[in-house]
């Protein structure tokens, strides 16, 4: 989910007369929906207000990998390229991946569109531009279908946007108590350019400008039968992957929702939704439904089998099998939309050798947090956490909105670098490196995980233990991610408890080095 490097100029928030609102960018006017809604309405001019930027210096980051990986050539994916480095995560098929982290953040703050983490449930759709559409149904006024074509000669912006998937981190949540989720590691997450067409103007031309009776939320939904389970009788058909959002999200220009057919000025890659995917800004990677193909308009959630049995956080003594006995599933304070604030350690990777008589060192990683919430703050701690100093971070990103402002609604959608150098001494005397982050609604990482039973939105402290062997450092993280990586010191820690760590879920220990 990304923003545009924008310029702007803040318009107030607030209900307008007829004669002031001929001379502001920004209307409002009540809708006549359930709850009497307050719509919010920009004039194009005030969207359109950007400061341009070059894309084309990040066009060679959209390149696909020039071979098939010959793990794939058994597979239906077999006409798929894909970097070899990539982790994957369960087995050849289907495609689940991240990269390793270090290759990733060398990157820089835009990150490749072959090393961005993929969450693939089945084969790949394989989808021609020429016959793609898109169906907008539902409580609309009509019916329409859009080609590819006509979508693409529509108004498009373009701004850049970090995703992430809700299970970023999970191993660790794994070690714990094995959840229902495969073994993420840390770096289930990329921040590259989008372009797409805003879903209001999709919505617009079936009808749909403003919130009522039956017209609370958008479901979407991908190709039927893409999926290896049918599930009958839901939202988008047997087989199809789907999801959904409120109408007062999909129609606020502020969140940026778009219709994207470009990451980093190129056409989709397979993985990604060619051609057409949904992005939803600040949002976890599992609302941002691929290979577009249905669009909704009903009175009520999705009931895609994906939206109510995957993404959700349920408490830590709900398990599978409660879930599904209570219908856990089923209540809707659990869902997740907004991802929450969470980061890494890159360097020292894990592993990593470094010589103590070595004088400095500099410590990276990431940041980010969800909803368009800016991290304010980035802390490292060489002494278990008593004392803590503060890591210079950067972003590329202005916010579209807001005028900059550090307002709610100046929107940062991308994630953020820190770098802190530090002597190598320091590191020396040092049992692990901690890490953690604050965001501007002073949300921050806990000191300890807390298990849940889908493995989801895990975003304790990342801990680094330091190892002194000889005159070298070795450095060792958590997990690895990927099911056949047995190491780091949370696997190590776990493999000496019998498999299960109490004080995931609020029993004695501790995750802090001895």
């Amino acid at each position: 989910c990304i923003v545009v490097m924008a310029t702007l100029v803040a318009a107030p928030l607030r209900l307008v007369s007829s004669a002031v609102r001929a001379l502001n960018p920004l209307r409002s006017r009540k809708g006549g929906g359930r709850d009497d809604d307050v719509v919010i309405e920009y004039d194009d001019a005030y969207e359109q207000d950007q400061q341009e930027f070059n894309l084309s210096e990040y066009e060679h980051l959209a390149a696909p990998f020039p071979i098939v990986d010959e793990r794939d050539a058994k597979t239906p994916d077999a006409w798929v390229k894909r970097h070899p480095d990539l982790v994957r995560l369960t087995g050849k098929h289907p495609f689940n991946v991240e990269a390793q982290l270090p290759q990733l953040i060398d990157y820089g703050w835009v990150s490749p569109v072959n090393l961005h983490f993929v969450r693939n449930h089945g084969a790949v759709p394989v989808l021609k531009w020429s016959e793609h559409t898109i169906t907008v149904k539902g409580n609309v006024d009509k019916i329409i279908t859009v080609t590819m074509d006509e979508l693409a000669s529509m108004r498009t912006i373009t701004f850049p946007c970090f995703m992430a998937c809700a299970g970023n981190r999970r191993k660790e949540q794994n070690q714990i108590k094995q959840s229902i989720g495969f073994n993420w590691g840390p770096c289930a997450v990329g921040n590259t350019y989008w372009t797409g067409v805003p879903l209001r103007e999709v919505l617009k031309k079936a009808g749909v400008t403003k919130p009522g009776p039956g017209r609370r939320f958008v479901c979407f939904a991908g190709p039927q039968k893409e999926l290896p389970r049918s599930y009958e009788n839901q939202q988008g058909g047997p087989g199809s992957y789907g999801s959904s959002i409120d109408m007062e999200t999909a129609l606020d220009p502020s969140c940026d929702v778009i219709l994207a057919i470009k990451q980093n000025g190129k056409e989709l890659h397979p993985d990604h939704g060619y051609p057409v995917r949904l992005l939803l800004p600040g949002y976890i990677g599992g609302r941002t439904v691929k290979w577009l193909t249905e669009i909704e308009v009903t009175d009520k959630e999705s009931d895609n089998f994906y939206h109510f049995n995957d993404n959700r956080v349920l408490p830590p003594m709900v398990d599978a099998e409660k879930a599904n006995a209570e219908k856990w599933w089923f209540k809707p304070e659990y869902i997740i939309n907004n991802i929450n604030i969470n980061g890494a350690i890159a360097y020292p990777w894990h592993n990593e050798i470094v010589d103590s008589e070595r004088k400095s060192y500099t410590i990276k990683g990431y940041a980010y947090s969800g909803g368009g919430r800016k991290i304010i703050r980035v802390e490292i701690s060489l002494d278990g956490g008593m004392a803590w100093r503060l890591a210079p971070f950067h972003t590329k990103e202005k916010p579209r909105w807001a005028a900059g402002s550090s307002g709610d609604r100046a929107k940062h959608w991308c994630w953020f670098l820190w770098e802190l150098d530090v002597t190598v001494s320091e590191m020396a005397e040092a049992k692990e490196i901690l890490f953690r982050a604050w965001d501007q609604s002073q949300n921050s990482m806990p000191e300890r995980p807390t298990w849940n039973v889908m493995g989801m939105l895990n975003n304790p402290w990342y801990r680094v233990r330091v190892h002194k062997e000889g005159s070298m450092l070795r450095f060792e993280h958590p997990t690895q991610a990927g099911p056949d990586k047995e190491e780091g010191w949370m696997v190590n820690m776990a493999n000496k408890a019998g498999g299960h760590l109490n004080w995931g879920w609020g029993g004695s220990g501790t995750p802090a080095a001895a």
